[in-house]
């Protein structure tokens, strides 16, 4: 039976409990650090930055929170994933394996002639004893056919099978920790988005009164069925307020524009925080944009979830 929000198990925050996963010794909770801001400041907003980014040195951010959960329920079983060349979670997903010990198994989006030699992604996850395996993007496209993963599995024996970026209910579900660790202390948190996982489950733990935004780094505007459909699958219905702002994917996913790097340079020098161009950019731009436009209203405190590193990002010419 699918959890609901007020009793959902937090399997990020456990995960740090669990015998295998504890080893890692993950930052729980990350911290929430305030960001004295003028652009913010002169609205009345101030702004905070949960720097999920620190949780753990290779499986940093929304990354581990997704990932540990699904981890504890592979119970050291293979691991069988999905990404596209440059996906960060399918570098994750192999230090994972290296460090506490299990097989992974990463299908991989592109024609296998066409990435070699290894890009710098792929070759860290091969690297950390990854098996790649390549398909052509027709066949990647239809990844969640059951005659596709037949197939997978058949070839690589019974593995414990992770949807690309690592979002399912599961993922959703460990995500409530963030929400949790963030109660009582913001009106608003906001975080970019991809695959939709990490809103899913940062709205469902989030306390009555608080609300959820997301800043999608795609274009299509599909974001939200997808967030609905895991909160359906993952607490049985709605969970919390969430709402989307999809102006700001600045061409789509790994496109930025000279504007995104030099903001990116000037929060950098203002805070002193690393800023990962194609994610945190994105959102840390949008939350400016919006504190201008009066869309928090004073006395507002909005807490930015920097979900990762400079050196996790994707080739931003894709």
């Amino acid at each position: 039976m699918p959890s609901t929000p007020s009793d959902a198990p937090g399997p990020a925050g456990n995960s740090g409990q669990d015998p295998g996963l504890s080893r890692l010794r993950p930052v729980l909770p990350s911290p929430l650090q305030p960001a004295g801001d003028e652009r913010f400041a002169r609205h009345g907003v101030t702004l905070l930055l949960k720097r999920d980014d620190l949780i753990h040195a290779d499986l940093p951010g929304n990354k581990w929170r997704k990932l540990a959960p699904n981890l504890r329920a592979a119970a050291g079983r293979p691991v069988l994933t999905f990404g596209g060349a440059y996906s960060n979670h399918l570098r994750a997903t192999a230090a994972a394996g290296r460090l506490l010990g299990f097989r992974t198994i990463g299908v991989v989006r592109g024609d296998e002639l066409a990435h070699r030699p290894l890009n710098p992604s792929l070759a860290r996850c091969a690297a950390d004893g990854m098996l790649l395996h390549f398909v052509d993007r027709r066949t990647y496209r239809a990844k969640a056919d059951p005659q596709v993963l037949d197939g997978l599995l058949s070839a690589y024996g019974e593995c414990e099978v992770i949807p690309e970026g690592g979002s399912n209910a599961l993922a959703a579900q460990g995500c409530t920790e963030l929400g949790r660790e963030l109660r009582g202390t913001a009106g608003v948190a906001a975080v970019a988005c991809g695959t939709g996982g990490t809103l899913a489950g940062l709205a469902a733990g989030l306390a009555p009164g608080q609300r959820a935004l997301g800043i999608p780094v795609l274009r299509g505007g599909f974001l939200g069925d997808a967030v609905r459909d895991l909160q359906r699958e993952a607490f049985g219905g709605p969970a919390g307020t969430w709402s989307l702002d999809e102006r700001f994917h600045f061409g789509g996913y790994a496109r930025t524009t000279p504007a995104l790097h030099a903001f990116a340079d000037d929060f950098e020098d203002r805070h002193g925080l690393p800023v990962e161009r194609l994610y945190v950019a994105k959102l840390l731009y949008a939350l400016t944009v919006l504190a201008g436009e009066g869309a928090f209203a004073a006395g507002t405190t909005v807490a930015a979830v920097i979900t990762g590193r400079p050196d996790d990002q994707s080739d931003s010419s894709r």
